[in-house]
């Protein structure tokens, strides 16, 4: 047998005895499944009562969680006057949360300030995102086990005063509309 042979067996031997990466998927601990749904969000944001529709589905393995977020109200040109897709993710080892935040008030190509990071406490995650030395903004999903929905808070933060910026609520659609269903036709 040549050297080229036996490196080349050993080679393929090291690869087949190596176990295969896994995801880390999250522990059962993770909030993200009870936010997983279609959602009707409720209450006001920046002193005005609104509507909107909220959609947060698993995404790349159950590895993170897509918010899709969409105003009722409508802009002067027909769309919506708010829409934000937010990722959410959360660190296997620290438990640490982490979202990106995008949406149609202004585009950053991901600036830092852009992305919040959070921690769980009791059934609540609050995420905090630093815009400057002195200027944050807090958001928080308080889960409310009794009626499986949740509340939202959203606040301002100006060199440590905070000011509420929304305060809405989260009530799940009817399961009607949550997934359609298929129902075979006899013919």
């Amino acid at each position: 047998m040549s050297a080229s042979g036996t490196l080349l067996r050993l080679l393929a031997l090291f690869v087949l005895s190596t176990p295969p990466l896994t995801a880390q998927s999250l522990s059962a601990d993770s909030l993200f499944d009870r936010l997983v749904g279609r959602w009707v969000l409720t209450g006001t944001i920046a002193r005005q009562q609104t509507t909107h529709d909220v959609t947060f589905e698993w995404m790349l393995g159950r590895e993170y969680v897509q918010m899709h977020e969409v105003s009722r109200e409508r802009a002067p040109r027909g769309g919506p006057a708010y829409e934000a897709v937010v990722l959410f993710g959360r660190d296997p080892k620290s438990g640490e949360y982490a979202c990106l935040w995008m949406d149609n008030t202004g585009s950053a190509a991901f600036d830092q300030q852009g992305v919040g990071r959070g921690k769980v406490v009791g059934d609540s995650v609050s995420f905090l995102f630093r815009y400057s030395a002195t200027a944050r903004f807090h958001t928080t999903f308080v889960y409310r086990k009794a009626i499986d929905g949740w509340q939202w808070h959203m606040d301002n933060d100006s060199a440590g005063v905070r000011r509420p910026f929304a305060r809405v609520t989260l009530t799940r659609r009817e399961a009607s509309s949550r997934r359609p269903t298929h129902r075979p036709t006899s013919e």
